[in-house]
């Protein structure tokens, strides 16, 4: 990264720097999964995932009953529904992570959605950016499929990091324009 001003771009990353920021959580006891973008990650037993956003934009469905949850990464909002990089597409990976909670037994009418992400540090009109089409991606197919937005954090011109913990729904984010 350089000195000369520029915002900060989680997308930009090489997986070799993205890995550093896999263990960097309290110690919780449950098992600990990193997503990176153009995946979900869905567990039946307690989990803790964590993820970098930028632009992108990321989903954590809760089920309240069966205290499931599950969350996905996606870089656009739309793109194709076939091939080995589908996931990448928010129209795409929002139904597939509904699908995957629902075959694990998760019931619509059980469920919480939070948003984040959808930053647009270097868009010249933040509302056509990629990063808020991503969000309101999100928001208008919870609409359409009749989920609540219990929580979002989206827009503005930083980076994020999200931990979503799915044996209770807690989410935790840390702004990277926060100087902690």
């Amino acid at each position: 990264m350089s000195r000369t001003g520029e915002k900060f771009n989680p997308a930009a990353l090489p997986a070799e720097v993205m890995k550093g920021f896999e263990h960097d959580e309290k110690p919780t006891g449950s098992p600990k999964h990193f997503l990176y973008p153009g995946q979900l990650y869905v567990s039946r037993e307690p989990a803790v995932i964590t993820t970098i956003l930028g632009s992108c934009a990321a989903l954590c469905l809760w089920d309240s009953r069966k205290k499931i949850g599950g969350m996905n990464h996606y870089l656009l909002p739309e793109g194709t529904d076939n091939g080995p990089n589908r996931l990448r597409y928010g129209n795409v990976a929002n139904p597939a992570l509904l699908n995957e909670l629902i075959a694990l037994g998760c019931d619509i009418k059980n469920m919480h959605a939070k948003v984040f992400g959808g930053s647009s540090a270097f868009a010249a009109n933040p509302l056509q950016s990629v990063g808020t089409r991503n969000a309101q991606l999100a928001e208008e197919f919870l609409r359409k499929a009749g989920i609540r937005l219990v929580a979002k954090d989206v827009s503005g011109r930083h980076g994020r990091k999200l931990v979503f913990h799915t044996q209770d729904g807690v989410t935790l984010i840390r702004d990277f324009a926060d100087p902690q």
